[in-house]
Formats: structure tokens, C-alpha cells, sequence
């Protein structure tokens, strides 16, 4: 009988770096603080710990699996390389101009974010490809060498190339490349027509920009991991998870590291799909909620809905059209600034507002009594009796309740005239509601009706908040899987290898060329089967393509799920039924009379995954009896609840216990307010169904 493989998912956040170890006996989780020097050794620090737990060597490990926010913190805080970006003449201020589209129209005093690259670093060249890849205007070689020559005498760390419509043709690109190549053999270079090949040159610049911008930072960080891994005793292959939900080896993120944006919440994403399959829930709202952030995403049919571009590094608080968008595969998702160590202040209303400013885990919250002074999330939720100060993550981080009262007070209590549990409800209540707004406007934007979702929560402090959340948004019911307060490094564990090819082919659809388009379908399966077979070469896989479609004459296309298969010229009928199918279900109707587009192709292969086995699910059972009385403030009743404290593992399959209830474990506490009531189900997670409602 063969051993099973013991792998390891790590997932770095902003605050806990999160360890998940599935070996034979079972699962083995732990969270560490995040080493912001040294973001290795964390990871180094976790894998020991949850391999001694499970009793197993460093040696047995077979494979690492890695997310991280390395990418997306390296583009917010701008610590990347030294950049030159070349691009055709005419168009070397697109990404400053950007789409002229005002993110907030009532400020007079609105600031567009900065370009990665200054105008002094951004050169043009005389050449022009035409949007058929036919060449209008040749790219003359004198030009290039002197172009070489700047970049050399620029002293840059890496350059990236954005011409125009060079997804169909990329021959002036490569031209340009090779030249550089040639002169400077360890100059990273990243290429458009390689990294998104799709319509739009702003997104397409920005994408291959940011990718240039951290792949000097990230290659050495990756290599730097693999060593540390391997003196440590761990030589075992590394995958890191890719925005787009799947796994790529090491070698393709330091190539292409603008493909790990969102690799750690799409890791969460990933967990909450495989337990909604196992649930057989077809509509649900995936809730992760860590130290640093909150991440919200939609989860119909036990898939994450995924887009094909990420606005990235947001300025404007965190509103939408303030960042920069990049066109990379992600699972699409609304981020907001509502973590543990989201930072509360007093704004110049004197309203207390929380977030984006966060404690991190350097110093944290000041509960942690690590130096840390503002009032956070951690500390509100700690003075409301929500967090046990002796038994935070298993009583290896013991809290300080007198530093969060001063926290509280100093900055906002006394300020606003209230008590330190006052303004600690205003903290959480504002944390709350901003999650909801968010969560409604994302719903909204994809026509669907938040009500009719169950919500999975998990990450260290969603359970916390879960079911505050849904009161306000009306959903009934709840899960709270096993391992929630480490779930984005156990979906790593459940992730596919997978990879997503684009490529930009316009039609219209009366003039649908089924030759053209089999032709770039082949080449996105080859280029997407080479990547997958990198990691699983022997594994059954599945191919799954997207055409992004429009009604001629709007600005912005739709994804359009299709068949994979060889078409004829006479598919026009069945690709538009999909378009219409598509467009009703976002906006309610179609438009009559319109002639439709299509611009960009998708093509994902993926490994297929073992089936998730179903769950037994219980709407009551057995009473479970508490350890011991707790209180803490009820938000939807306004005053404290006495409460009785459970133990995770006591909630057994039809155990159950009425809200208000506290439901602990090491990585996270459940809290169960009046209004559920909170029961075990079959796969060990918590249950929390909204009382008088029926399964």
C-alpha cells in the first residue's frame, strides 16, 4: 500500500503566517507572527511546529505548497526594482492618463495614484503593429542598439516592454528582448505579449510593468526560500498558488510572480468551495476575515467566480477605480481594510473609522504588548468579552486587557465622551458594517441576491464576526468549517495544478472566423498543458474556455463560459445564446438590435481533484453543556449575555448549543449570538442556523 504524501500549505499574511500539515494521521495546523525581515523564516518556524505536532521529520515532507502577499505589499508600499519601461512612441503617458475615470467625483482635491515608473524612465520606440498584428511601421535596428545603450547607462534592475497591440504580433517585443538579452544576460525582462497578450493597452502595460517592477525582489526571495527549506532538512518540491486558484511550480512565479497577487485569499476561496461541494451548497458568500484584511467572494455551484483582470494597490479608501488594473487571472473578490489589526482612529467628523492602516504583527495590536499603541479590531473585540485574554491562539500569545483599555480610551473613549466598552462597540460595529456594505455591492454588481447565500467564515478573526454580518445581511445560515483560523493554508492543500492562457482575438460575432479562433485555441492549450504538466505530468486534467464578449459599441466586456471544443462558422448561434444567457443574468435583459464582440480568449487546464465526499448535515440535536460562564456584548441586543464556553472538539456530529454561546479553539473563537443557534455536523464543522428558520 502506498504512503500517503505528506504536504504542507503556508500561507503569509500580514499579521499570522498560517501552517496546515496533512500527513497520514490527519491534519497538523499552527499560526506564527509574521517575520516582516525575514519572511522565511516564518515559514521555517511554522513547519517545524506543525511537524513536531504531527510527529513526523522535516525529511518526510514530499511537497510544499506556498501563498503569500509578497507581490501585492511590494507594489502598496512601492519596494521594487529600478524600472525602465519601453513602449511605442506616442503612448508613453497611458499609464498616467490612465482610463480618466473619476474614482471620486465630489473631491475637488482628488490625487491619481503615482505610476510604478516615472515619465523620465519611460522610453518610446518608432514602430507600430497594427490591432490584425499586420506591421505598419518597422522596427528599425540602429534604434534598438541605442535603446540598449540607455538602458545600460540607466543602471536599471529590470525593464519591462508594452508595444502596441503586441498580443497579435510580438515579433517587435521579442526583437527588442533579445537585443537587451544579448547586451545584459542577467537583466530581467519582462514582456506584454508574454505576460497578459491581451486587448487594452493600460491594463496590458500595467500588468507587465508590475511584473517587472517585483520579479527581481520575488525571484531572490524564492530562491532564498528553497535554500532555507532545504538546509532545514525540507528538500521537498515548492508550488506556490496562483491568483487564479491553482498551482504553478517556483520557476513560473519568479518569471511571472504578477500571477501570486492575490495567491493567499484565493487559497481561501478554494477552502470554502470544497466545503460548499461537500455541503452541497450552490450559492455561497465565502467570508475570510485574518489580521490585516477582510476578503469576501462569491461561490456558485462549489466554484469561485473568477475575472480575468485585479485592480491592485487601491489609494483612495480602498474605492474602486483607485488602484492600478492589472490583467491577470484571479478569483475575483472585494478586499477591504477590516482585519485584527485593522488601526480605529477619530476622523474630522468624529466618527470612528477603521482601517485601511494596519498593526500587522509588527507591533500589533497592544493587547499583544509587543509596543503597539493605537486601538485595533483585537482590542475591541477583546475588551467585549469576545476574545479569552489567557487563551489566544492556545495561550501562546497572552493578551493584555489593561493595554487595550487604554488604548480604547486614550484615542477613542475620552475624545468622544464615552466609555472604553462604548467606543469598543463602535470599533467592531463600524468593522461590521463596513464588511456588509461590501458585501452587498458585491452581490449587487453580479445580480444576485445576498439573502438567498449561505455564508462560510473562516481566517482567525471571521468566526469573531460571522454572525454579526449575516444579521445585518439577512442570511440564515452559517458555516464554520474545521481549521477556519488557518483555511486559506488548507485550501492550498485542496488546490488543483491549473493554468489560465489569454490571449486578445477581436471579432464580431456576424464575422465569427472558426478557423482563426481553433488556431489560437490550440496554442493556449499547448501553452497551458506545458505549464500544468511542470507539476503533474501525469495527472487527468480538464480544459475549461472563456470568450469575453460585448455589445459593439460598450467599453467593457462580459465573461462568457463555452464549450471547449473545434468550432465551425456556424457556432455563431450557440456563442451568442451564451452571450444573451450571460448578459441576462448580470443586468436582467438583453439588448435587442446590437451587434456583439468578442476581444479576448481564455483557456484554463486542470488537474481533476479527488470528489469531496458529501456531509451529513443536522439542523438540532443533543444540548452540549459549556466549561464555564463567559460574557460578552451581544451587538444585535445592545447590552452583555452571559454565555456559556464551549470546546470545539465537543461539538460533535447533532451536538448543539443555543446562541449566545462561545465556541473555542486554538487558531479561533466562534462566537454564537442570540439570534442562532450553533450545531455539529458530520464533516466537523459548526453549523449556525438563524433560530425559527428551517433546514
Amino acid at each position: 500500500m502506498t504512503t500517503p504524501l505528506i504536504r504542507v500549505g503556508v500561507d503569509i499574511g500580514g499579521t499570522f503566517t498560517d501552517v496546515a500539515l496533512a500527513h497520514e494521521g490527519g491534519l497538523a495546523t499552527c499560526k506564527v507572527l509574521t517575520n516582516y525581515a525575514a519572511p522565511e523564516q516564518a515559514i521555517l518556524d511554522g513547519i517545524a511546529e506543525a511537524a513536531e505536532a504531527a510527529g513526523i521529520g522535516l525529511g518526510e515532507i514530499g511537497q510544499v505548497i506556498h501563498g503569500t502577499t509578497l507581490v501585492t505589499n511590494a507594489l502598496i508600499e512601492r519596494r521594487g526594482a529600478k524600472l525602465a519601461f519601453i513602449t511605442t512612441e506616442g503612448f508613453r503617458d497611458v499609464i498616467e492618463m490612465r482610463s480618466e475615470n473619476r474614482f471620486e467625483q465630489y473631491d475637488l482635491n482628488l490625487s491619481l495614484p503615482v505610476p510604478l515608473v516615472a515619465r523620465e524612465h519611460r522610453y518610446t520606440l518608432a514602430e507600430r503593429m497594427g490591432p490584425a498584428g499586420e506591421v505598419l511601421l518597422p522596427l528599425d535596428p540602429a534604434e534598438v542598439a541605442r535603446m540598449v545603450q540607455t538602458i545600460r547607462d540607466g543602471g536599471y534592475e529590470a525593464v519591462a516592454i508594452g508595444l502596441m497591440h503586441s498580443y497579435a504580433n510580438d515579433a517587435h517585443e521579442v526583437q527588442m528582448a533579445e537585443a537587451l538579452r544579448k547586451a545584459a544576460p542577467d537583466l530581467p525582462i519582462s514582456l506584454s505579449s508574454v505576460i497578459s497578450p491581451q486587448m487594452r493597452e493600460l491594463p496590458r502595460f500595467n500588468t507587465v510593468i508590475a511584473n517587472a517592477y517585483v520579479q527581481p525582489q520575488v525571484a531572490d526571495y524564492l530562491g532564498r526560500l528553497v535554500t532555507r527549506l532545504g538546509e532545514a532538512g525540507v528538500g521537498a518540491p515548492v508550488f506556490m498558488l496562483h491568483s487564479g486558484g491553482g498551482l504553478i511550480s517556483v520557476e513560473v512565479a519568479a518569471e511571472q510572480p504578477v500571477r501570486l497577487l492575490e495567491s493567499g485569499p484565493a487559497g481561501g476561496a478554494i477552502f470554502a468551495a470544497d466545503f460548499a461541494r461537500g455541503h452541497g451548497l450552490d450559492s455561497v458568500l465565502s467570508f475570510d476575515m485574518g489580521g490585516t484584511t477582510a476578503k469576501i467572494c462569491l461561490i456558485e455551484n462549489a466554484e469561485p467566480k473568477t475575472a480575468n483582470t485585479f485592480e491592485v494597490a487601491r489609494t483612495y479608501r480602498f474605492k474602486k477605480g483607485s488602484g492600478m488594473t492589472v490583467s491577470t487571472p484571479v478569483v475575483e473578490m472585494v478586499e477591504i481594510g477590516a482585519g485584527g489589526g485593522s488601526i480605529a482612529s477619530i476622523d474630522s467628523l468624529g466618527r470612528i473609522q477603521v482601517g485601511p492602516r494596519s498593526a500587522g504583527s509588527e507591533p500589533g495590536p497592544a493587547c499583544y504588548g509587543r509596543g503597539g499603541r493605537a486601538p485595533t479590531v483585537t482590542d475591541a473585540n477583546l475588551l467585549l468579552g469576545r476574545l479569552d485574554p489567557d487563551n489566544f491562539a492556545g495561550g501562546a500569545i497572552p493578551l493584555l486587557p489593561e493595554a487595550s483599555e487604554t488604548a480604547v480610551t486614550d484615542t477613542l473613549a475620552t475624545p468622544l465622551g464615552l466609555d472604553a466598552s462604548e467606543a469598543a462597540f463602535g470599533v467592531t460595529e463600524m468593522v461590521d458594517e463596513n464588511m456588509a456594505n461590501a458585501a452587498r455591492v458585491h452581490t449587487v454588481e453580479n445580480g444576485r441576491d445576498i439573502e438567498h447565500f449561505t455564508m462560510i467564515g473562516f481566517g482567525g478573526g471571521a468566526p469573531l464576526h460571522a454572525c454579526r454580518l449575516a444579521e445585518k445581511l439577512g442570511i440564515a445560515e452559517l458555516i464554520i468549517p474545521p481549521g477556519a483560523g488557518v483555511g486559506s493554508a488548507i485550501g492550498f492543500l485542496k488546490a488543483a495544478f491549473s493554468y489560465e492562457a489569454t490571449r486578445g482575438l477581436f471579432q464580431r460575432l456576424d464575422g465569427f472566423d472558426a478557423a482563426a479562433v481553433n488556431a489560437t485555441l490550440a496554442e493556449l492549450e499547448t501553452e497551458a498543458r506545458d505549464f500544468v504538466a511542470a507539476g503533474a505530468a501525469s495527472a487527468e486534467t480538464t480544459t475549461r474556455l472563456t470568450a469575453f464578449m460585448r455589445y459593439s459599441g460598450q467599453g467593457w466586456e462580459i465573461p462568457v463560459p463555452l464549450p471547449y471544443k473545434t468550432f465551425v462558422d456556424g457556432d455563431r448561434d450557440e456563442i451568442l445564446a451564451a452571450f444573451d444567457a450571460a448578459y441576462r443574468t448580470l443586468f436582467g435583459r438583453v439588448i435587442e438590435g446590437l451587434g456583439v464582440e468578442v476581444t479576448n480568449w481564455s483557456l484554463v487546464v486542470a488537474s481533476v481533484l479527488p470528489d469531496t465526499p458529501a456531509v451529513t448535515r443536522h439542523d438540532c440535536g443533543t444540548p452540549v453543556a459549556g466549561l464555564r460562564k463567559r460574557q460578552f456584548y451581544d451587538a444585535a441586543l445592545r447590552r452583555t449575555v452571559e454565555a456559556p464556553e464551549v470546546e470545539r472538539s465537543a461539538m460533535a456530529p447533532g451536538c448543539a448549543v443555543d446562541g449566545p454561546a462561545i465556541i473555542v479553539e486554538r487558531e479561533t473563537t466562534t462566537i454564537v449570538t442570540s439570534a442562532y443557534r450553533c450545531v455539529g455536523q458530520g464533516d466537523g464543522s459548526l453549523r449556525l442556523i438563524r433560530k425559527g428558520d428551517k433546514s
